[in-house]
């Protein structure tokens, strides 16, 4: 049964949240051993993000995540989906506030919607990664990065915070089933 391999270079949105459950399920589909997610991504919309990281716990197939060089924002909630994780030796994660793109007028009910969804959201975050952080050496202060105080985190402190469990290079095999999502 061959290892499938998806690289995900790209944001998280509607459009690449769509291509990686159809590439995934794929996977499953055709038998995969495994599923490997090389992921670089400068983030997205929380919604797509936390869907993806439901769905990839959900499948019957181990999935390994590795970050192929940076993985910010939402793509680490996508990552810590991983069973397995592992990073390049020269990369990085960078967890950074919230922001949301408000367009047009706002009364004062959409804007106290926002701020429920915002604050919901920022709480989901910081469960999922102490949930999958929780033997850390060096726990992560996840809602004190969301709100006031960005950090960028190495692979070395990515270790000890419990992000990955390896610092490797990207698996690269001749018979594995390669796909890319990249806009």
């Amino acid at each position: 049964m061959p290892v499938h391999v998806i690289n995900f270079t790209a944001p998280i949105n509607s459009a690449t949240c769509g291509q990686l459950i159809e590439k995934a399920s794929a996977a499953v589909q055709q038998n995969a051993s495994r599923l490997i997610v090389n992921i670089a991504t400068m983030g997205g919309e929380c919604s797509y993000g936390f869907t993806l990281y439901n769905y990839l716990l959900s499948l019957p197939i181990p999935v390994h995540t590795h970050n192929l060089g940076t993985v910010e924002s939402m793509g680490n909630i996508i990552f810590l989906a991983g069973e397995h994780r592992s990073a390049c030796i020269h990369s990085k994660f960078l967890f950074h506030p919230f922001h949301w793109h408000v367009q047009g007028s706002v009364d004062h009910s959409r804007m106290s919607e926002y701020a429920m969804s915002l604050d919901y959201d920022l709480d989901l975050y910081a469960r999922i990664v102490a949930e999958r952080t929780v033997d850390a050496q060096e726990p992560l202060e996840t809602e004190k990065y969301l709100i006031a105080a960005p950090r960028i985190i190495n692979p070395q402190q990515a270790l000890d915070c419990g992000l990955i469990h390896s610092i490797e290079m990207p698996h690269m095999d001749a018979h594995s089933v390669t796909s890319t999502i990249h806009s």
